[in-house]
């Protein structure tokens, strides 16, 4: 299992669209339906900062996420001045779940 964290801050004019380019990547992922694949959005209170946690079951997996054009949408609005503080990763080891994460066939 790969677990990736991402956190950074937009430009307070920015927020909405990267909002809007959030839901648009979620929607794809939602419509492909891979098991393997469980990202989340979340936007502190300031809502400005935002934090982005994805879990792969494998790198290919990964890698989904990576080629789909609405993430390469949302990572290049990013990057082309949406940001205040640049994005930050961290790679995650989980260490317990309330719910299964990866539903392995027995």
């Amino acid at each position: 299992m790969k677990i990736v964290k991402v956190t950074y801050t937009t430009k307070p004019e920015f927020s909405a669209q990267n909002q809007s380019n959030i839901k648009a990547v979620m929607t794809d992922l939602k419509q492909i339906n891979n098991p393997n694949i469980n990202y989340h959005a979340c936007m502190g209170a300031d809502e400005k900062t935002f934090i982005h946690t994805a879990f792969f079951k494998s790198d290919e997996e990964r890698q989904v996420l990576n080629d789909l054009p609405s993430f390469k949408h949302f990572q290049h609005e990013l990057k082309n001045g949406g940001f205040d503080t640049p994005p930050q990763q961290e790679l995650l080891s989980l260490v317990g779940s309330s719910k299964d994460i990866f539903i392995t066939e027995s």
